[in-house]
């Protein structure tokens, strides 16, 4: 048996937004043929007995579905809030170039701990994340099933969490200074890979 199991941290397609606007937790669709696609890509590459987990927003089920449609073999994707993205509060669905420069400068004074648009911290963000890796990933329930061939953990999901997991995973725990934050996501419909360590 492999001494990790591998978790898929998977981006919702396209929103329908306009460019520019901070959405983080604001519930939009993503962009149908957008998602057909990214759907179709993950189907051919995503392994048998693989367990689907999707935020609580509607961006990213609509992939988690589609792909499910696609690979109805798999157990139905169960939803999960943890995984949604960061809530901005008061700036939600402001256009990031109308908010006061000195928003971003307390943000980056504080950067773990301040609440930017006075809803969630970084800090917060981390803390559900990290909850939502030690449920899923290190607990024996997240065994394969018998002749499944996988244990992986597909999450759909947003790109600040799948920064909070990418920087969780190399640094458990983590207070991370504004620029020690992970830069790198994927784009819209892509992912990437985690290997993480089995328990004991």
């Amino acid at each position: 048996m492999s001494a990790s199991r591998r978790l898929w941290l998977v981006r919702h397609a396209r929103p329908l937004v306009e460019p520019g606007l901070c959405y983080g937790s604001s519930d939009m669709p993503a962009d149908a043929a957008d998602t057909e696609r990214a759907a179709s890509e993950l189907a051919a590459v995503l392994p048998a007995g693989a367990t689907l987990l999707m935020s609580g927003l509607q961006r990213a089920q609509q992939l988690a579905r589609a792909l499910h449609a696609l690979r109805p073999e798999l157990a139905p994707p169960l939803s999960d809030p943890r995984l949604n993205e960061m809530d901005f509060g008061r700036f939600e669905l402001s256009r990031w170039d109308a908010i006061d420069r000195a928003e971003f400068d307390a943000w980056t004074e504080n950067f773990h701990s301040h609440r930017f648009g006075g809803r969630e911290s970084v800090a917060e963000l981390l803390a559900r994340v990290a909850q939502a890796l030690r449920d899923q990933l290190q607990d024996h329930s997240c065994a394969a099933t018998p002749g499944s061939g996988s244990s992986d953990r597909v999450w759909f999901t947003h790109a600040g969490v799948i920064r909070a997991a990418s920087l969780l995973h190399a640094r458990p725990d983590a207070r991370p200074l504004a620029t020690e934050w992970p830069v790198q996501a994927p784009g819209f419909g892509g992912w990437h890979c985690l290997d993480w360590p089995r328990p004991h």
